[in-house]
């Protein structure tokens, strides 16, 4: 909710990030035969003479070849004769060809995770500790290749990569005080005997994710799902697999050892295989409806644990007595940044009052934006991921119209100078009544859906007559709104790792929250021990001076 009742944030801008001090990255460290031609800016040439030594990646690709699987240690290519192209999404240029792994190599991973849970497993908290301090050094280190390869997959502005990047990187940063994280409970229940409760790993789980968030999402469950001492399969989007691939190279860099992390490849059969393998007791998965309560009905059948983060709607409330400025500012980039690809994107606005007043002045805003390929300078959105996206995007922009509403600001046949292939749809704005199609479906596009209501409480009960509540953008509406994530004054109400990530209504199945405490909960199991030892029994040895580690 956008109000001057709390007070307002300062110094927003739309659709701009800091991320000073920043290098580019070598634009061909990985692809010997990626040229310049793709990349007309002259920034870019001098960016990547700027760039440091450049590091040759293991698992990814990005000159046509095919992206590797991690069965244990070893990154092998697949045998595979299916395989799903990506393609960078500004130019359509083929970057990799990402296999659907076999049966028998998805089944070689399982084991190999297996395997090497009976030793990870039995580490101590303090080794594994250790590990992540290094590895969240080396992400930092690694930044702008992390960055670069989100760009080319994905499409995002090169300071968006950063972003993604980042808030991914937040939640290995929190999980450097585990010990902490960890503790159990304990109680003398009686005169020699203890109840107490410790948190145990589960054994080999599976993430999934989606092609919106390449690294923070992996971010968001592999270091929680390492550092209780599980290990993992880890299915990338087929999408973009380049930035997890890094990750994971990156945590054997930290010293995870093999077997701990492995990825797999694939679409359909990949994640039937997860939901249906023995070995895998948790999946965590981040996508659309569709394919999470596939994965939510198929897995819980099997005994799994089963956490399912899908869809969303996000509303954001305009009053008339907000700060104009900054709620315009702010309503702006969180609605159009990404080219709208993120799960908590702005994507309605319900104007209460006379704030339906601002809105030609949120088509200045929009207007001012610069479209453009990630690498450009002064880039605020780059393109969608496919054309199959551009397509659907365009589809339901031209559905406002048939239904009854307005197209106020059309950003279908958007061009960009030099890349006439690429998969770009312009900021835009759609007049739209509830219950259209436009806004009861999600866009994932640069579409912001408008509709006004005279009363916050009509605002208040069309949210909550929404079925998927991720988020919700003082007091009375914090108080009645049934969204799971809500800003006041703040656009996209993502919390730090200290809280628990929120979403409800159908956006999640599974009841567990990707970070915070409830993530850690989700990846370990409570093992409550009842002990008795008689004091009278009790031995008495040479004391040891020496001061005690616990490593």
């Amino acid at each position: 909710m956008l109000s001057r009742s709390i007070p307002a944030i300062r110094g927003l801008r739309a659709a701009k990030v800091s991320v000073q001090p920043i290098v580019r990255p070598n634009l061909t460290f990985l692809t010997p035969r990626l040229t310049f031609s793709h990349y007309s800016t002259q920034s870019a040439r001098l960016a990547d003479q700027r760039a440091e030594e450049p590091v040759a990646w293991k698992g990814t690709c990005t000159d046509g070849g095919a992206t590797k699987m991690l069965i244990g240690e070893d990154w092998v290519e697949s045998t595979a004769t299916q395989s799903f192209p990506v393609h960078d999404p500004s130019t359509q240029r083929l970057l990799t060809k990402v296999p659907q792994s076999t049966p028998e190599e998805l089944e070689r991973a399982a084991q190999a995770a297996q395997k090497a849970f009976h030793s990870w497993s039995k580490t101590s908290l303090l080794h594994r500790q250790q590990i992540l301090l290094k590895y969240q050094h080396l992400i930092k280190q690694h930044l702008p290749d992390l960055a670069r390869s989100i760009v080319l997959e994905q499409g995002k502005t090169y300071a968006d990569a950063f972003g993604d990047v980042n808030r991914g990187l937040q939640v290995v940063e929190s999980l450097c005080a585990l010990p902490n994280e960890m503790t159990g409970a304990k109680l003398e229940v009686s005169r020699d005997m203890d109840t107490y409760v410790r948190r145990s790993a589960l054994g080999v789980g599976a993430v999934i994710c989606p092609f919106n968030f390449p690294a923070m999402i992996p971010l968001w469950s592999l270091p929680l799902a390492i550092a209780a001492g599980n290990t993992l399969l880890i299915k990338p989007s087929e999408r973009d697999p380049g930035a997890c691939a890094i990750l994971v190279e990156l945590a054997h860099q930290a010293g995870v050892p093999p077997g701990v992390l492995n990825i797999v490849h694939g679409g359909v059969d990949t994640v039937n295989f997860l939901c249906d393998s023995p070995v895998i007791k948790a999946i965590s998965f981040v996508g659309s409806n569709t394919a999470g309560e596939h994965i939510y009905s198929r897995a819980s059948k099997n005994g799994k644990r089963v956490q399912a983060n899908m869809g969303a709607k996000n509303h954001a409330v305009l009053m008339p007595d907000a700060s104009k400025e900054s709620a315009l500012n702010a309503l702006t980039g969180a609605a159009f940044g990404a080219a709208g690809q993120r799960c908590m994107a702005l994507s309605v606005l319900v104007t209460v009052g006379k704030a339906q007043e601002w809105i030609p002045e949120v088509v200045q805003r929009a207007q001012q934006l610069k479209v453009a390929n990630g690498f450009e300078e002064g880039a605020d959105l780059g393109p969608v991921i496919s054309p199959q996206a551009k397509a659907k995007i365009e589809s339901l922009i031209a559905s406002c119209e048939k239904e009854g509403g307005e197209v106020v600001l059309d950003g279908r046949g958007a061009t960009v100078k030099g890349y006439p292939d690429g998969n770009w749809v312009g900021p835009t704005l759609l007049k739209a009544k509830e219950g259209m199609s436009c806004h009861a479906i999600e866009i994932f596009g640069p579409v912001l859906t408008w509709i006004h209501v005279d009363t916050l409480q009509e605002a208040i009960d069309l949210i909550n007559r929404n079925k998927c509540n991720n988020g919700a953008t003082a007091r009375y509406f914090e108080r009645n709104v049934e969204a799971g994530q809500i800003g006041i004054n703040v656009p996209i109400p993502v919390p730090v790792p200290t809280f628990a990530w929120s979403g409800n209504k159908g956006s999640v199945l599974g009841g567990h929250s990707l970070y915070g405490k409830l993530g850690l909960e989700f990846w370990t199991q409570n093992q409550t021990v009842t002990a008795f030892w008689k004091s009278e029994d009790a031995e008495h040895t040479k004391a040891d001076v020496a001061m005690p580690v616990h490593n």
